[in-house]
């Protein structure tokens, strides 16, 4: 006699669940396949019709992105041959390179602004969230739905007055500025989770810490946040992720020194018009991070989604 197993899927079930998670993860990496596709494109093959699905690898976007580059006389250029390969593949379009361009100093602000607001949000979040977990404290209902009330309409809604507030206390196109905002945005989400994962940590071990002669402080360090790792990884991907790639308060608070990637990387203009080679070999190198991190926190990330759903 055959037994049904009730909770092992079938072949078939498997077979079917194959077949939609591989379309799901076909149709997600589409768009970032096209996107590095156009990165190694020429200006002529990016905005071919109909769009080339084989075409001859190119560097020119990435060269493009990197440099700035002016138009000169063909007896200059005959003067002055190209000393090695990127600057020969300007020199193809009658052009020499000027100088570097500034999407490195923007990258380097998206790295520090990104990477900073993450920090704080899950630094404050972390002594909120377990003050709110483990204190009695007066009004904490109303006080955590004040926090979670602030996620509630969309940030761009307080845009105005965010910038005239920012230009009285001269924080406009500063990196402190621009880490305290995606900070304050990013705090009631970080609050939230990690109150979540820290409810999830019996305070008996906290209490048998503070017995054998720890501190409430050195409970909470040795104890409590080496068990919330978990949530912290995840909470920080998430924080991470809107911090690096928020736009709208970007072009309005930022034009100069503080201006992260995502304002200028549309703004790249090529001989012709918008260069979009330059445009995807700069969102590409835009996406590295990010993956980067989420990679290496991705078993914390797996686990955290998990966290609490079964219990013993």
């Amino acid at each position: 006699m055959k037994v049904i197993s009730l909770t092992e899927p079938s072949n078939l079930q498997k077979w079917i669940a194959g077949v939609l998670v591989g379309g799901y993860a076909l149709i997600t990496l589409l768009p970032l396949l096209w996107i590095l596709a156009t990165g190694f494109k020429t200006s002529e093959d990016s905005i071919a019709y109909p769009p080339k699905l084989l075409f001859e690898p190119s560097l020119e976007g990435y060269v493009n992105l990197f440099t700035t580059q002016t138009r000169q006389t063909q007896d200059f250029l005959d003067a002055n041959p190209p000393e090695n390969w990127y600057e020969k593949i300007v020199r193809n379009k009658g052009m020499v390179i000027a100088g570097p361009s500034r999407y490195g100093e923007r990258f380097m602000n998206s790295v520090i602004i990104g990477f900073g607001s993450t920090f704080l949000s899950v630094f404050l979040g972390t002594l909120a969230a377990y003050a709110f977990s483990r204190f009695r404290i007066p009004l904490k209902d109303d006080l955590l739905f004040f926090i979670l009330s602030t996620r509630m309409m969309p940030p761009i809604a307080v845009a105005i007055p965010i910038f005239l507030m920012f230009r009285s206390l001269g924080l406009s196109d500063t990196h402190a500025g621009m880490i305290l905002l995606y900070t304050a945005v990013n705090l009631s989400l970080s609050v939230w989770l990690l109150k979540g994962f820290i409810d999830e940590i019996p305070p008996e071990y906290e209490e048998a810490a503070l017995i054998d002669g720890y501190t409430r402080f050195q409970a909470f360090y040795k104890v409590v946040l080496p068990q919330a790792t978990t949530g912290i990884a995840s909470t920080a991907i998430f924080c991470l992720i809107f911090a690096w790639n928020e736009y709208a308060f970007a072009v309005l608070l930022t034009s100069g020194t503080a201006q992260t990637a995502p304002p200028f990387i549309p703004t790249i203009i090529g001989v012709g018009g918008q260069d979009w080679p330059a445009v995807a070999a700069g969102a590409t190198i835009f996406l590295v991070p990010v993956m980067v991190f989420t990679i290496l926190l991705r078993k914390h990330l797996l686990r955290g989604i998990t966290f609490g759903a079964v219990r013993k």
